[in-house]
């Protein structure tokens, strides 16, 4: 039998070393096996709380401590990709965007700020503009708007909400008499020309001229007015048939192309001898009589326009001669007072809302026939003078003030007391003219535009 009592381990020398190194090991391997037992629940407590975070927090949860193999549900995944957006949008209302291209855009319109297609609105922390996850900046393609695609081009609107665009095609075109801002309502004799106060002297006696020339100087210019208004006017026709302003019968006329008409075979004067159709104020007659007296004003009209700035051409020769010495003459003797008015009438017809009107007591063929020998042509269209012979000055100055409209301002210039006392019923300015100082101050205020 072997003798145990001699066993190294049991010896009685080597016990007591032998004991110690087996506890000390015993302690290590309790220690290590204490160590692992923590290290092991320390980790499955920290498995245990990523589960609830992302993958990647997971992966470097578990590498941090060496793990080498996993459970199933703590398995590390591979490298994610790009993340992708969601088809659905978010629950996020959308607004309505200001951008610089002056339109209001619902996002994802059109216009200076881009949007991801898929998404209503930018989550909150994401840029205006959609980046791609790697890679260069790739601002996102916007999607058409719906609405242009339905309704078109729309017109612009400011933040006021006017219309900031081309006007539509179909909008009518306002009336141009009632962009007129100011109107400036003149009488004829004595306050732009000198003519009646020529022929009675009164001219000559107030200012210390000769007398004989004033006179001499009037019966020319009578002679060459009523010579015209005969001879290319018709007066000899209508001088009992007078009318306010050259359009009172317009409504009559059928229209018929007047080249070839020969007026002095239709059978005018013999009617209106025979009947005394011109009555008073108004016209009475037939039909064809009525549209014949509108077809005279109506050429009166057309050698107003084709003439006003070619009287001589009118005239012919040697008319022409006389009347450009008459007017030489005239200028001299009262001191250039046609030409201060001129200069009066030209600062008014510059300025894009003012028009100049003529109210004459003088009836409307010998008015029209005294505008065109003076010169005042270019100042007057034919629409604009009107003749208060028979129905007076108000009358005339309420036609005006209807077409012109009542926010336009009425300046009334004469010399006489007839437009004075009207002026001042209707509460318009009233700027009398009794010397060509009076038109000198007119033309200075016109310039620094008190008026």
């Amino acid at each position: 039998m072997p003798n145990r009592s001699h066993s190294p381990s049991l010896c009685s020398g080597d016990f007591s070393a032998a004991s110690y190194d087996f506890s000390l090991r015993s302690a290590a391997q309790v220690s290590s096996v204490k160590m692992q037992s923590n290290a092991v629940k320390s980790v499955f407590r920290q498995c245990r709380s990523s589960l609830a975070q992302p993958p990647c927090c997971r992966v470097v949860a578990m590498a941090a401590y060496s793990q080498t193999q996993y459970s199933p549900a703590i398995q590390s995944t591979g490298p994610y990709g790009p993340y992708t957006h969601h088809p659905q949008g978010y629950g996020v209302p959308s607004y309505n965007i200001k951008t610089e291209d002056g339109l209001s855009h619902s996002p994802g319109q059109n216009g200076l700020l881009g949007y991801p297609s898929n998404f209503s609105t930018a989550p909150p922390g994401q840029s205006l503009y959609s980046y791609s996850t790697h890679g260069d900046h790739h601002p996102s393609p916007s999607p058409p708007t719906p609405s242009k695609e339905q309704d078109g081009v729309r017109a612009r609107r400011g933040s006021d909400g006017k219309l900031r665009g081309r006007k539509r095609a179909s909008d009518p075109a306002p009336p141009l008499d009632s962009d007129i801002e100011r109107v400036f309502v003149w009488d004829l004799d004595e306050t732009i020309i000198i003519f009646h106060s020529l022929l009675t002297g009164t001219f000559a006696t107030r200012f210390g001229k000769d007398s004989a020339k004033s006179v001499s100087l009037g019966l020319w210019m009578e002679e060459m007015i009523f010579n015209l208004a005969d001879s290319r006017l018709f007066f000899n026709d209508l001088e009992e048939c007078d009318q306010v302003h050259i359009d009172d019968v317009a409504s009559d006329d059928n229209g018929q192309d007047l080249s070839t008409y020969n007026f002095g075979a239709d059978g005018f004067q013999t009617a209106a001898g025979s009947a005394a159709l011109c009555l008073g104020s108004g016209v009475h007659g037939g039909v064809d009589w009525m549209r014949k007296l509108a077809f005279r004003y109506r050429r009166v009209k057309e050698i107003y326009n084709t003439y006003k700035n070619n009287v001589g051409g009118l005239l012919g020769s040697p008319k022409r001669e006389e009347w450009l010495q008459l007017r030489r003459e005239l200028e001299v003797h009262t001191d250039l007072w046609l030409t201060q008015a001129l200069k009066a009438l030209a600062l008014i017809s510059s300025r894009p809302n003012c028009v100049n009107v003529l109210v004459t007591t003088t009836q409307l063929i010998p008015a029209l026939s005294k505008v065109l020998l003076y010169g005042l042509g270019a100042a007057f269209p034919v629409e604009n003078i009107y003749s208060a012979t028979k129905t007076g000055k108000e009358s005339c100055f309420e036609r005006v003030t209807q077409r012109f409209g009542r926010r336009a301002v009425y300046v009334v210039v004469g010399d006489g007391v007839e437009e004075e006392a009207v002026s001042k019923k209707k509460n318009m300015p009233f700027w009398r003219v009794s010397c060509r100082a009076d038109l000198e101050a007119l033309s200075h205020a016109l310039e620094l535009d008190y008026l």
